[in-house]
């Protein structure tokens, strides 16, 4: 189920690139406003996922074995999801300024 959730957002931003703008002016347009919201989405959400996860593993602890054992794998689950999430936050603008030639890309 993740990795069809996945391939659509992969699809989703490949076709958001190919249909900015024609051109090369519309590639760099394109590796702009994705760097613009892969920096202005992924924080939020790894926060929320850090937030949750301290949910999920307090509830946790209040229930039966099976139910905290299943809880700890979902916190630790959701601090993997978050810390990817700030990874990928980080090396993104490098990755496309690579991907652009050299030219740095505009993450306002």
């Amino acid at each position: 189920m993740r990795k069809i959730g996945i391939l659509v957002v992969m699809a989703a931003l490949v076709a958001s690139v190919f249909a900015a703008n024609s051109g090369l002016t519309g590639v760099k347009d394109a590796m702009s406003n994705l760097c613009t919201g892969l920096n202005s989405m992924l924080p939020v959400a790894a926060m929320l996922m850090i937030i949750l996860a301290g949910v999920i593993y307090a509830s946790g602890q209040m229930m039966g074995a099976e139910t905290r054992a299943r809880a700890n794998v979902w916190a630790t689950a959701c601090l993997t999801g978050a810390l990817i999430a700030i990874l990928i936050t980080v090396v993104a603008p490098s990755v496309l300024t690579s991907i652009n030639g050299g030219t740095a890309v505009q993450c306002t």
